[in-house]
C-alpha cells in the first residue's frame, strides 16, 4: 500500500466512524496501523475510534504514539491532546490528565473544550478553586446568554478570587 492508498483508506475509516460504523472503522484503522506504524494521523484516528467504542485503555497507546510521532497537523494534535487527556481522566489517571490537558491549553489557549476538560481533571485532583476559575472565565467569555453577558465583568472579577467579599 502506498501513501495515496493510505490516505484514501484513512479517509474511508474516518467517514465510517463519523457515520456511526465505529467497529468497521476500527478494523480498517488497525490494518492501517499495522501497515503504517509510524503514521501519526493513523495512530490518532485509531485512538479516537477506540475511545468512541468505549475502549479507553486501548485508545491510550495510540494517542500517546500519535503525539510522539511527527506529522500531526494542528487540528489533529489538538484532538489528540484532548482525547488523551480526557481518556486519562476517565481511567482515573488524573495527574496524567491534568498534565496532558495543561499542555493542550498551553498550545491551544483559545480552545474551550480543552479548558473544560482541564477543569474536570483539576476537580478530580481536588483543585476546586482553579477548576472553578477556568469554568467561570470560560462562561464569561463564551456565553451568548444575555443574562450572563450582563454580569460578565463580575464573573471575570470573582473568577480569580471566589472568596472575595467586596
Amino acid at each position: 500500500m502506498n501513501a495515496q492508498d493510505k490516505d484514501e483508506s484513512l479517509a474511508k475509516a474516518v467517514r465510517l466512524r463519523a457515520e456511526g460504523h465505529p467497529e468497521e472503522a476500527r478494523e480498517r484503522l488497525l490494518a492501517l496501523t499495522a501497515a503504517f506504524p509510524d503514521a501519526s494521523d493513523v495512530a490518532y484516528q485509531t485512538g479516537w475510534v477506540h475511545d468512541v467504542l468505549g475502549l479507553e485503555s486501548e485508545a491510550v497507546p495510540y494517542y500517546e504514539r500519535s503525539l510522539q510521532l511527527p506529522g500531526l497537523v494542528a487540528e489533529e494534535r489538538r484532538g489528540a491532546l484532548l482525547g488523551l487527556g480526557s481518556t486519562y481522566r476517565v481511567l482515573g489517571r488524573y495527574g496524567q490528565a491534568v498534565e496532558t490537558l495543561r499542555r493542550g491549553v498551553s498550545e491551544f489557549p483559545e480552545d474551550g473544550a480543552l479548558r473544560s476538560f482541564l477543569a474536570m481533571a483539576l476537580y478530580n485532583i481536588g483543585e476546586h478553586q482553579e477548576a472553578m476559575e477556568i469554568l467561570l472565565r470560560l462562561v464569561a467569555a463564551t456565553s451568548t446568554d444575555p443574562c450572563v453577558a450582563r454580569y460578565r465583568s463580575a464573573l471575570e472579577h470573582y473568577a480569580g478570587d471566589l472568596d472575595a467579599t467586596t
